[in-house]
């Protein structure tokens, strides 16, 4: 804990020489009045209490500036890489409520046709959804539906059947849209909207393909076929180039399972599961199966190194500071109980040491929905079953400090997703 804090003063010291370099720059100073935000999306069942995004300060990790309205199950949310527009899903209504989060507060509430599991926000001004039971007429269900965050509404719906995934390149020019059941990608393009030139292009292909991480120039799309595990035949990471028009599909690698991946320099993590090779080698556990994290070097397409980590459906996963990769499942094998000890505790969290490939899998239980690090701490957000965990990322433990001492920050209700605000 001394090197946490001791990593923390340096970076405030830093912060005031920047502050003091800057006075030209107006700042404009939110009403929770911090300066470190995180926002935890909470729903609650009680019908005396109400649902909203709970203001958290992420420097001590507490919770004492009340919370900014956004439906009555807001779940699900979505940030601008700016962080000045948050966008979070109210399952109860099918609602995506805009905050604004400078001034801390709701500006306008998009209605979708269904249910969504993935957004996207590649600038403040516009954002995207999968609602895979979207209604069309004349064609299967499901859609990417375009919204217009400054005035508010929905600006298209684009036909995607059964669209489950949607993925942003860097600039907001490029959509991809991912079907779990289709062994093609679809690519949007939001610039067409208003031309006579397709806005989509469909390209075969792939392996169930689910998802995709782009390279920071937005040149190359890293897709993710789910292979086996959706069923299709064999996971892999296959290049998808943007360069040409329309992209055209390059060289792929196989990989153990392809449901989640994290890009770090030339380097792909990914994360799935293996029908052929789920046993949990190395590890003392009850669980009968696990998943598989892949570690890929971009240059040369190959795998070069290979962890076990819990099963169930990858969808989350997060660098921490320090190196210590956050990967998180849904549907995963739970094993005893973590409010009461006795014996193996093991839910749908794995954190990979990517220094020296050990893995850790932490005493709690149940689905991994939020994941949320830090470049200014040694810690790392975690919602899972329902909880808002934070840990040490020095030591794989749940932080323990003179504000949290469990590694907790206790929150009424259930709390699915988060994201910092300040933090980059």
């Amino acid at each position: 804990m001394k090197k946490s804090a001791l990593f923390n003063a340096v970076l405030a010291v830093a912060g005031l020489g920047l502050v003091s370099c800057s006075s030209g720059v107006q700042v404009t100073t939110p009403p929770s009045k911090l300066t470190e935000r995180v926002l935890a999306s909470q729903s609650v069942s009680s019908p005396t209490a109400s649902g909203g995004l709970v203001i958290i300060d992420g420097e001590y990790d507490t919770l004492e500036h009340g919370e900014i309205s956004a439906g009555t199950a807001p779940g699900l949310m979505a940030i601008s890489p700016q962080r000045s527009v948050l966008l979070a899903f109210d399952s109860s209504t099918n609602r995506v409520e805009v905050v604004n989060t400078t001034k801390e507060s709701l500006t306008g509430s998009i209605q979708l046709p269904g249910p969504t599991t993935s957004m996207a926000v590649p600038v403040p001004s516009a954002g995207y959804a999968a609602v895979p039971s979207a209604p069309l007429n004349g064609t299967s269900p499901g859609a990417v539906v375009a919204m217009n965050l400054t005035s508010g509404g929905i600006t298209a719906t684009i036909g995607v059947p059964n669209a489950q995934t949607v993925v942003s390149n860097p600039s907001g020019t490029q959509v991809l849209a991912f079907s779990n059941d289709s062994n093609a990608v679809t690519v949007v393009s939001p610039s067409l909207l208003n031309s006579s030139s397709p806005v989509t292009v469909t390209l075969p292909g792939f392996d169930r393909p689910v998802n995709a991480v782009f390279s920071t120039d937005g040149s190359t799309a890293y897709v993710l076929n789910c292979g086996a595990e959706c069923g299709g035949t064999q996971a892999s990471v296959e290049i998808l180039s943007f360069s040409t028009t329309p992209p055209t599909l390059g060289t792929s690698v196989v990989v153990d399972g392809a449901t989640i991946g994290f890009l770090s320099g030339s380097t792909l993590y990914v994360a799935g599961n293996s029908l052929t090779n789920s046993l949990c080698t190395g590890e003392t556990t009850a669980a009968a199966t696990c998943g598989r994290l892949d570690v890929v070097d971009l240059g040369s397409m190959t795998v070069t190194g290979s962890a076990v980590i819990t099963d169930g459906y990858h969808d989350r996963i997060d660098m921490g500071t320090g190196g210590q990769l956050f990967i998180g499942s849904m549907d995963c094998t739970n094993i005893g109980n973590v409010n009461n000890p006795q014996g193996e505790v093991r839910g749908c969290l794995s954190i990979l040491n990517t220094t020296n490939s050990s893995v850790v899998i932490p005493p709690d239980n149940g689905d991994v929905t939020g994941l949320q690090s830090f470049t200014t701490r040694y810690a790392e957000y975690v919602a899972e079953g329902g909880n808002l965990r934070v840990y040490d990322t020095m030591t794989d433990t749940l932080l323990d400090t003179d504000y949290i001492t469990t590694g907790t920050i206790v929150i009424t209700g259930v709390i699915t997703d988060v994201k910092a605000v300040d933090f980059f």
